[in-house]
């Protein structure tokens, strides 16, 4: 099982942040997207 987590403040949340968000849904099991 591969987990991805992808951190980041997010300030603001652009489209890139979602790209990688969505790749990384393509070639993981689980993706964590943390917020600090």
């Amino acid at each position: 099982m591969k987990h991805v987590v992808f951190a980041g403040s997010f300030d603001p949340l652009t489209n890139g942040h979602l790209d990688i968000i969505e790749r990384a849904c393509q070639i993981a099991d689980r993706v964590t997207v943390a917020v600090g």
